[in-house]
């Protein structure tokens, strides 16, 4: 059996490197650039008053839905008008207002931007550890860790902003990312 100690170890710090320098990214980033709170666009009030009209609600910023008034025709029912006449009934409220509307879309737009700067850092150091892993000539190990670890940013940018990505946006991605590999592949592997 030949000696595949030195295999195994040169592989396990290549796996080490891609991870450590990922978690790296990852986490810098999180320091340098906070991401959106939610709390801090729809903050939580300890006492919430019931809203009951459609002008109260929309002056708070939320969404109103009217609750519905007459079933449809040859269902048994009652319309609101016979349910006041009945007098123990209780009345349903004439709608509901959703107070989080106004911030939770300002909290999702501003998710948005967050994923897409994101984004696009993670693609740059990316495209920076290919680049300098794939023209490091002298050491082969650190050379393939660091275009492995650039293609693994890819990876991870993109799949942090799938959801906030526009079809287009995602076709461009997938397009950016397959040419960055076959140019890694064509590089890397050009005499093999």
């Amino acid at each position: 059996m030949m000696n595949t100690h030195p295999k195994v170890l040169k592989w396990s710090l290549i796996i080490g490197i891609i991870i450590v320098l990922n978690l790296f990214f990852n986490y810098t980033l999180s320091l340098a650039y906070k991401q959106p709170r939610y709390e801090a666009f729809c903050p939580t009030r300890q006492v919430n008053e019931a809203v009951d009209t459609q002008k109260a609600c929309v002056d708070k910023g939320g969404q109103w839905t009217e609750n519905y008034k007459n079933p449809p025709a040859g269902e048994k029912g009652y319309t609101l008008q016979q349910v006041k006449n009945m007098g123990s009934v209780v009345v349903p409220p004439a709608g509901y207002c959703n107070l989080q509307y106004t911030c939770q879309n300002n909290y999702n737009d501003a998710q948005k931007i967050y994923d897409r700067n994101v984004f696009i850092t993670l693609v740059i150091l990316g495209a920076i550890c290919v680049a300098i892993g794939s023209f490091l000539k002298g050491n082969m190990l650190i050379g393939t860790a660091l275009s492995l670890a650039g293609v693994l940013s890819f990876i991870i940018a993109s799949m942090r902003y799938w959801n906030s990505a526009d079809d287009l946006i995602k076709v461009i991605i997938l397009a950016i990312a397959l040419a960055i590999l076959f140019w890694v592949a064509l590089k890397k592997f050009k005499d093999n």
